[in-house]
């Protein structure tokens, strides 16, 4: 389940943030001329003509040293490039190899992934190949000169990555569903789970997952299949420690990467806290279908406006997540609880649903025949072609335009309406690519390479 992974290792402050920002187009990854300011996995979905991944930045390498948060940041390294099919080393052109470089090469000339050498900061083209052929010596292969801030040289870079990157297949039909039941301590994820097991319905195992934090249970209602996992509570980074609770909560991000549906299960006496709101902010992350469950309803005084004005509040703070349904229980009286399962197989659906691509350009065509694509300050105007779904869980539809940088956030959104007006998409996360038919520019950060749309 999930998308392929491409680790982004190095030594602090060669570029690392900057890279990943430029592949996943977007400015999400902390630049900052400091080291240590990346500490924890990030991960961000990237694309190269037809192989989707995801990339995964990383702390700074240091090795021999155990002072504040290297050896966590170590880990946290050791990990992405665990999971990872792919590397990208990245080093520094401007100072050229150092021993610290070295000792990484060395070590990931011993890792089983395929491993690419990108020389960041080669700013020129000139000097560019000269940076970079003083890097042939750490035995990695071929060097790649890049400008990450800039774009130059990472297509040729993708050309040659996406050979070690799997295309994404659908899993075969299957009728479990895997469910993942997140959220902060102490809001009723256990009892929730004993309610759902507690029913009458046929318990086809109980099965113990890899670690003793998070358990698979498998249950069966109405013919339909669930594996239902429990995690450990998430509670903020600042109060976590680093040991056993550490990889509880790094299980419990796994829990959510391997689920087809999360229940993102909120305490109704403290509605949508600071935390739920990155909860919800890593469901969406990672594409999953989702359903916001509010439990402890049965403590809440109401009247008959108290549902309509919490179910506002949740919407300003998790509006991000405003396609997922929302539904009040109480996991100690069985109020509503059974009514979660429904929602659950609505939405799996809705995750892997498949549209055909003349249903995608027939909404396209009335949405922009209703709303033209706004034209920038030279008077040109963005223009979108066509259409087409690309993957499913979650719905992938990519767009093909003039020019991706074109189209405001404002517009995309506007499409992004449209596609869930006329197509539904309840429950599920949609993903939408605007790929340039000219110049492929990353999500609006240009590569400089011309890429041909077939």
């Amino acid at each position: 389940m999930g998308l392929p992974i491409v680790a982004i290792i190095g030594r602090p402050n060669v570029g690392k943030s900057t890279l990943v920002n430029r592949l996943a187009g977007e400015q999400t990854a902390i630049v900052h001329d400091e080291p240590g300011v990346t500490r924890d996995r990030t991960y961000m979905p990237s694309f190269w003509n037809d192989r989707e991944f995801m990339v995964v930045d990383t702390g700074g390498l240091v090795f021999n040293d155990d002072t504040e948060f290297l050896p966590l940041i170590r880990q946290q390294a050791l990990i992405a490039l665990a999971e990872a099919c792919s590397a990208i080393f990245v080093v520094d052109g401007q100072t050229g190899p150092t021993p610290a470089d070295e000792e990484i090469a060395g070590w990931l000339r011993q890792q089983p992934v395929p491993v690419l050498l990108a020389v960041n900061k080669c700013e020129s083209p000139e000097q560019g190949a000269m940076q970079a052929a003083d890097f042939w010596g750490l035995g990695l292969g071929e060097p790649y000169p890049i400008s990450a801030i800039h774009g130059s040289g990472t297509g040729e870079l993708l050309d040659d990555l996406i050979q070690h990157i799997p295309a994404v297949e659908d899993e075969p039909e299957t009728n479990v569903i895997k469910v993942a039941i997140i959220g902060r301590p102490n809001v009723g994820k256990s009892s929730l789970l004993n309610v759902f097991v507690g029913e009458e319905r046929a318990i086809v195992s109980p099965i113990s997952g890899t670690t003793r934090d998070a358990i698979d249970t498998v249950v069966e209602r109405n013919g339909q299949t669930y594996r239902l996992i429990d995690t450990a509570g998430i509670r903020k980074k600042k109060h976590i420690e680093y040991g056993t609770e550490f990889f509880s909560i790094n299980r419990a991000f796994k829990a959510i990467r391997r689920a087809d549906v999360v229940l993102l299960v909120l305490d109704a006496q403290d509605g949508a806290t600071e935390q739920d709101q990155k909860l919800a902010g890593r469901i969406l992350e990672e594409g999953r279908a989702c359903i916001i469950v509010v439990n402890k309803w049965d403590t809440v005084e109401k009247d008959s406006y108290t549902i309509y004005d919490y179910e506002k509040a949740l919407q300003e703070r998790l509006h991000f997540t405003e396609w997922a349904d929302t539904i009040f229980v109480s996991a100690l009286t069985g109020q509503r609880v059974e009514k979660v399962l429904e929602l659950v197989n609505q939405a799996a659906e809705a995750h892997k649903r498949r549209v055909s691509t003349s249903v995608i350009n027939e909404v396209l065509t009335d949405a922009v025949s209703w709303h033209s694509p706004p034209a920038s300050r030279g008077g040109r105007q963005g223009k979108i072609y066509y259409g087409t779904q690309v993957t499913s869980q979650p719905p992938t539809i990519a767009l093909f335009v003039n020019e991706a940088k074109r189209f405001n956030e404002n517009y995309r959104r506007y499409i992004e309406r449209q596609f869930r007006q006329q197509l539904g998409f309840k429950g599920t996360p949609i993903r939408l690519l605007w790929r340039s038919k000219k110049v492929r520019d990353m999500e609006g950060g240009n590569v400089n390479r011309a890429t041909r749309v077939k």
